[in-house]
């Protein structure tokens, strides 16, 4: 079952007037828009990684994901606008 919000206008921002049902335990939230559907997705944004970190501690990685010899890699020391120009860029379009 789908409900409605009130759009509120203040100033050049737009305001949503969330129903009780729908409300949101933190300051901050996320937002995206699904660029084929046009939907306007908010998420909560969480305070801290604690919720993120217990994720990682419960999920199920083999124990062979990453060996030490595939984590153990070394410092590369590289011009990254090396091979701008053979790629159409320009580096200093950025700067």
């Amino acid at each position: 079952m789908s409900h409605v919000a009130k759009l509120i206008m203040s100033g050049g921002a737009q305001l949503v007037c969330l129903p009780t049902a729908y409300r949101f335990d933190s300051k901050e939230v996320f937002i995206r828009k699904d660029p084929e559907t046009g939907e306007v997705i908010l998420s909560c944004r969480p305070d801290n990684w604690d919720s993120f970190f217990d994720a990682v501690k419960r999920a199920n990685i083999p124990a062979d994901f990453l060996s030490p010899e595939e984590r153990r890699q070394d410092v590369q020391q590289r011009d990254p606008f090396a091979n701008a120009a053979g790629r159409g860029l320009d580096p200093l379009a950025f700067s």
